[in-house]
């Protein structure tokens, strides 16, 4: 199985804490899909960093993985933090995923902060939607509300937060409410960052099935466009707004909110492109047989 890390971790060490995903319900999601779950000895992820050593010459930066570390009790993930810093003294970042409900359900406030002072710097957390319906639709485990707590738990501990979108999960029908429920929680956060993804599916994922039997309809291309542009202008956050993944069609990066308008003349270019001529949707936008390279 390839090391399912963050686009903004492609240099970082990566070191497995745990293996796989302890919810793997999600049903855009095929990365877990029939591997279990576990926690990995303390002593023996220690080993790993060491061994990584000979490995990695020179790297600032360091991933814990797979999906959800935090649910480490919190002294054993303190101390896996801490023995990273120790093997590699230069290093100037530590992240890792975590889900909402972990977040909330296993750490205190304290608990974010212990890790905050053991040197974990940055958590990668999949909203994915703020949608409330669909959030339950797509089986993601968790409330807008939660969400939201779980984010400005990581932010109050002094951490950068890492927000993920997926653009395209409410499909054709449900865009909108997908958008400005996405927004509305997003805006209660205010992370650090905004990284979109964009919807792909493959067969392993359950959202595959749906769409076969007609349950679920894909976004088009020129919808995903317009579906972003939504969420871009509803959006008062000061944070980064990244689609630094293959899977989205452009490239629509900067900061918010200094950097909102050109984003949304960037987007309505393209769209009335596309509106106009069709064909454009081929010339100007990522091919899908690239953006199922993940």
């Amino acid at each position: 199985m390839p090391p399912y890390r963050p686009p903004s971790e492609a240099n970082s060490i990566l070191i497995r804490a745990v293996r796989n995903c302890p919810w793997n319900k999600c049903a855009f999601c095929a990365m877990y899909k029939g591997k279990p779950f576990s926690i990995r000895k303390v002593e023996e992820v220690k080993r790993d960093i060491e061994t990584a050593k000979k490995i990695f010459i020179g790297s600032k930066t360091l991933f814990i993985g797979d999906s959800d570390p935090l649910i480490m009790r919190t002294e054993q993930l303190a101390e896996i933090v801490k023995h990273a810093y120790r093997v590699f003294p230069n290093l100037v970042r530590v992240t890792s995923y975590a889900r909402a409900k972990t977040v909330i359900r296993t750490k205190s406030k304290e608990d974010m902060r212990t890790l905050r002072e053991a040197g974990l710097t940055r958590i990668h957390m999949g909203l994915e939607t703020g949608d409330p319906w669909l959030l339950e639709f797509v089986k993601k485990g968790a409330t807008p509300e939660e969400i939201v707590e779980a984010g400005r738990m990581v932010l109050d501990a002094g951490m950068e937060l890492t927000e993920y979108v997926i653009i395209g999960l409410g499909g054709e029908w449900w865009s909108e409410q997908h958008a400005l429920g996405t927004a509305e929680v997003l805006n209660k956060i205010n992370p650090t960052f905004i990284r979109l993804r964009t919807l792909v599916l493959f067969p392993q994922a359950p959202l595959y099935e749906l769409a076969q039997r007609g349950e679920f309809k894909p976004i088009s291309p020129l919808n995903a466009l317009r579906e972003i542009r939504l969420l871009l202008e509803k959006l008062n956050v000061n944070s980064w707004f990244l689609s630094d993944h293959v899977s989205n069609y452009l490239p629509v990066n900067g900061k918010l909110p200094d950097d909102k308008k050109d984003l949304l003349e960037f987007l309505d270019y393209h769209i009335e492109l596309i509106e106009k001529n069709p064909d454009m949707t081929y010339k100007v936008l990522t091919p899908e047989h690239i953006r199922s390279r993940l």
